[in-house]
């Protein structure tokens, strides 16, 4: 055998056919992809669509609304306070705020902190600095002899200029 006689073994290499070169090589026009259609284009495939009849994703009904100037806050039940202070979680000879709070695995992390709810009962006297509270928590709190601090602004939409947002404007 010499290095002129090497050759491939018949089959092992099949030339790749050469679309688009005139009717008479069987591949023209069309390119063996048929007519029309997405399917007919390179790289653009619809995916779920099912023949003209109303897509899966679309039949099923919609459900919800996000707000996106909602706020994301924890909830805390003042029941649930007053069960970590039982168990020693919480020192309440200091002020709470919402680090204390999830350092004390009380609430999971939040956007824009702590929220207390007025739900059970509270005994214990403290201090305690959280973005927000409903008027129950708060009485709740004055009532037990401590005191509350709510730390959570409103956010004020004013654009560049000083003048109300279109948000404020559409409420006027």
């Amino acid at each position: 055998m010499k290095l002129n006689e090497i050759r491939n073994n018949p089959g092992a290499h099949k030339r790749k056919d050469k679309v688009g070169r005139g009717s008479s090589s069987g591949l023209g026009k069309t390119s063996g992809r048929g007519v029309k259609g997405a399917k007919a284009r390179t790289g653009n495939q619809v995916h779920g669509f099912e023949g003209g009849q109303m897509p899966l994703h679309m039949r099923m009904p919609k459900r919800g609304f996000r707000n996106i100037f909602g706020n994301d806050f924890a909830e805390l039940n003042i029941g649930r306070l007053q069960k970590a202070i039982d168990e020693k979680k919480i020192d309440i000879s200091q002020k709470i705020t919402g680090e204390t709070l999830r350092a004390a695995n009380v609430v999971h992390k939040s956007e824009h902190g702590v929220r207390l709810l007025g739900t059970g009962e509270l005994t214990a006297r403290l201090d305690i600095e959280v973005a927000g509270a409903s008027a129950s928590a708060k009485e709740a709190v004055e009532k037990a002899g401590g005191t509350i601090t709510v730390t959570h602004k409103k956010p004020n939409y004013m654009n560049k200029k000083g003048e109300p947002g279109k948000r404020k404007q559409r409420r006027a």
